[in-house]
């Protein structure tokens, strides 16, 4: 096992020429970043978690409560053994083949079928109150953290000129506020790689997943070879939008849609600019050329930008899936629906199957056959939710 981190940790590899992991043990002098420090995130993360739990309960739900946010689920469907065991055992959309079985086997007409699925399968999905707790928590949480990192770094010459940021790299002293900024946001993000699986699910889950995997492992990295002021001004850059957009679910959950649709323009127009222009410009040419004018060619260097770069494709990705549904507020005068969505949180399109026979009595609709709401980025004119 030594022999492979010896392998794994190779000077030459991480470090510029003529530097030293020793070089960069902390003395009385002067601290710097420790790979050891940052173990101090696995429990920070579960503190992190456990505080959510607990602002959810009693924080955010008092107040979802308070602004009338709906705290009821979707409606439940009929219990039906027989569908039951269809949905269960077999699909939760069946084809049209089954859906006429069904009818013939029930004496239902295929329309009411269709609404049944629709609501049991709107039945396992989360509650506007949950999605409203999940937005509170993490409107609060970037807004304090994105706060404390502008209030230090603009004490600081690397906000103002990048160049700052290698300007006697690697040798840069651990300022206390910034060990701080970056351990609460290791522990932060790795809350959120576990959460994930338990959050709501959106359509971007993928992309979100790839997302929380290169912030980790940036983080960590640019830690261990005491990059973190770039790593600074990255995680402060990435924040400030996620306050606007948080801001705009909650305005949607409690219905109040002008609101909600200009924080969403709002939200558009900050994340273009900070993630198609500034991080590019900022960021990126830091690290791709005054890092490299500055210090020379070593691997560590090209693994980073890599990663950066994933990490600009995913905000391209992000960017096209926003402008459309920009494009679709402007053209239409309201945003519509959004593009990334809560898939629990969906109402599924009403299917256009003719009907066979009259509709069964006991059968009720789950609200309107349109798409009812988004938890996505924003929303249309009912707070509706695209599947």
């Amino acid at each position: 096992m030594a022999g492979i981190l010896a392998w794994f940790w190779n000077e030459r590899f991480w470090l510029p020429h003529n530097v030293t992991w020793a070089d960069l043990q902390s003395t009385e002098e002067a601290a710097f970043p420790q790979a050891e420090d940052l173990y101090l995130a696995f429990p920070l993360a579960f503190c992190i978690f456990v505080i959510r739990m607990l602002f959810e309960r009693f924080i955010a739900k008092p107040c979802a409560l308070g602004l009338k946010v709906q705290a009821n689920g979707p409606q439940k469907a009929q219990p039906n053994a027989i569908l039951e065991k269809v949905f269960t055992a077999i699909t939760k959309h069946p084809d049209e083949k089954r859906l006429e079985g069904l009818s013939k086997q029930l004496d239902w007409d295929v329309r009411s079928i269709q609404r049944w699925f629709r609501q049991r399968r709107n039945q396992e999905k989360p509650s506007t109150l949950r999605k409203f707790c999940e937005s509170m928590w993490r409107f609060t949480f970037y807004l304090y953290v994105f706060t404390y990192g502008v209030r230090f770094l603009k004490k600081t010459p690397w906000l103002w000129n990048t160049r700052q940021c290698w300007n006697g790299y690697p040798y840069q002293p651990l300022m206390p506020d910034l060990h701080y900024y970056y351990l609460v946001e290791l522990s932060f993000y790795w809350s959120l790689m576990f959460s994930q699986f338990i959050d709501i699910k959106r359509k971007d889950f993928g992309i979100m997943c790839t997302h929380h995997i290169v912030a980790v492992t940036l983080i960590f990295f640019s830690y261990v070879t005491n990059m973190i002021r770039v790593g600074a001004l990255t995680l402060c850059l990435h924040d400030g939008a996620d306050i606007i957009l948080e801001a705009a679910k909650m305005a949607n959950y409690c219905k109040c849609q002008k609101l909600s649709d200009l924080l969403f323009l709002t939200f558009a127009t900050f994340f273009i600019v900070t993630r198609l222009g500034i991080f590019p410009l900022w960021i990126l040419n830091s690290t791709l050329f005054e890092l490299y004018e500055a210090l020379g060619n070593f691997p560590a260097l090209w693994i980073f930008n890599v990663l950066l770069v994933i990490l600009q494709i995913l905000h391209c990705l992000w960017s096209y899936l926003i402008l459309r549904t920009a494009y679709k507020a402007l053209s239409k005068g309201k945003v519509t629906k959004d593009d990334r969505s809560d898939i629990e949180s969906s109402s599924d399109e009403e299917e256009t199957v003719p009907r066979s026979k009259t509709p069964h009595s006991t059968v009720t609709t789950n609200g309107t056959g349109g798409a009812n709401g988004t938890n996505g980025y924003l929303t249309g004119g009912t707070c509706s939710e695209e599947h």
